[in-house]
């Protein structure tokens, strides 16, 4: 026999609260953040400042929510990236308790004491969201993005588009290292 709670996620996952409601919210959400963030639809001056304006970002964030959850497939590939992505969001919490755990006392500030780190770590988790949303959407045969793009580069590498771009990333990873060195690092020999 279920719970009184099993019983009724599965009445709130029947009515539609998991694929419709939550991915309208977080949407919604999201898209007037920044919308008000950015000020791309313009501000209202008033006296005493400049505000965003408000009813055109609600109503903008609005449409932009209702045409996501509209769309079946844009709601499974949140519905399938959403608990990855909290989930890298979990181990990069717990890596920086573990490092601040072993930080001399008084307010542990990781991007002020380990710059490079902090860089890094962002790419990192950049680079690994970018790979679970490639991984939730899907192409018109079932295959993730990330799938087909993978048996794209895997059957072509050996050709020019691929070397070529390999060589490209490559080079503009050697200028980016080069021109962005601190003044009072050492060259190397």
């Amino acid at each position: 026999m279920a719970s009184p709670l099993v019983n009724a996620v599965t009445f709130l996952k029947e009515f539609g609260l998991f694929d419709v409601v939550l991915p309208f919210l977080l949407v919604f959400a999201i898209i007037f953040a920044l919308l008000e963030k950015t000020r791309i639809l313009g501000v209202e001056k008033t006296k005493d400042a400049e505000h965003p304006k408000q009813n055109l970002n609600a109503t903008v964030a609005f449409v932009i929510a209702l045409l996501v959850v509209s769309t079946n497939r844009v709601v499974t590939a949140l519905s399938d990236a959403l608990p990855n992505v909290v989930l890298l969001f979990v181990v990069v919490l717990v890596f920086l308790m573990m490092v601040g755990t072993f930080y001399k006392e008084g307010e542990f500030d990781f991007i002020k004491g380990h710059d490079r780190w902090a860089a890094f770590l962002v790419v990192v988790s950049f680079i690994v969201i970018i790979l679970i949303f490639a991984n939730s959407l899907k192409t018109e045969s079932g295959a993730s993005w990330l799938d087909a793009g993978l048996g794209w580069f895997l059957g072509n590498i050996s050709g020019p588009v691929v070397t070529t771009s390999i060589f490209v990333i490559l080079a503009v990873l050697g200028v980016w290292i080069i021109a962005f060195r601190k003044p009072g690092e050492k060259k190397a020999s």
